[in-house]
């Protein structure tokens, strides 16, 4: 039963998370791409360290090269001028220098490897860096639509609605025209009660006329031009 319990607790926790990480998903991508920048500048100081490290370490093998070169010269020319302790002297410098060349010699190329290593995760890590911030522009762009749908359903713009809409206004235009009804009307009145046969003859050219025509207004306007 304790385990059961624990595991449906698991579960919630599990689910509770889900639901929180969807809901600022937005503001943990900008959270983590931030933190990612933040390495990345963390990766670059080390790098510029190094590199300053390795340029000061080729500085001092320059130095001791030239100190070996120069002291070698000398230990030639104090045995060529019979002073063998003056060039032992200088041979044991030598070697103390050619020991310690070695070694700068290997911490150079330890260093080397060191900066060849940060550099490309740093160039890899700027990439994805890049990719990751045009993903969260995407990403918002998804998270607008999401909200504008939901904004949509929430004002009661959807598939339902949208069609009882519709319908309404089909009903509205498709109603008759209450004054074209009301002029049929009047017809039907007038046939009842004679007065459109009237019309009718005096329009066939019985009798005299019942009603003003356009003919006799254009006669008209002719006459008063006279």
């Amino acid at each position: 039963m304790f385990k059961t319990l624990a595991t449906l607790i698991v579960g919630q926790n599990a689910r509770a998370e889900d639901r929180v990480r969807d809901a600022f998903a937005i503001e943990l991508i900008d959270q983590k791409i931030r933190e990612s920048e933040g390495s990345l500048r963390a990766a670059k100081a080390t790098l510029a360290s190094l590199i300053q490290r390795q340029r000061s370490e080729e500085k001092q093998r320059a130095a001791l090269k030239n100190r070996i070169t120069d002291l070698t010269k000398r230990a030639k020319e104090a045995l060529e001028s019979d002073r063998e302790d003056m060039a032992e002297e200088a041979a044991r410098a030598i070697a103390t220098m050619e020991n310690e060349l070695t070694l700068r010699e290997e911490t150079l190329d330890r260093l080397e490897q060191k900066v060849m290593r940060l550099r490309s995760s740093i160039e890899s890590g700027h990439r994805r860096i890049i990719d990751l911030k045009q993903g969260a522009i995407q990403a918002r762009a998804v998270r607008r639509e999401q909200n504008m749908q939901v904004h949509m359903v929430a004002n009661g713009l959807q598939e339902g609605a949208v069609e009882e809409a519709e319908e309404l206004i089909n009903r509205v235009l498709g109603k008759d025209d209450p004054f074209e009804r009301s002029e049929i009307l009047a017809d039907i009145n007038r046939d009842l009660n004679g007065d459109n046969i009237a019309d009718r003859m005096a329009d066939a050219g019985f009798g005299s006329a019942t009603r003003s025509t356009a003919d006799d207004v254009l006669a008209r306007l002719k006459a008063s031009k006279k």
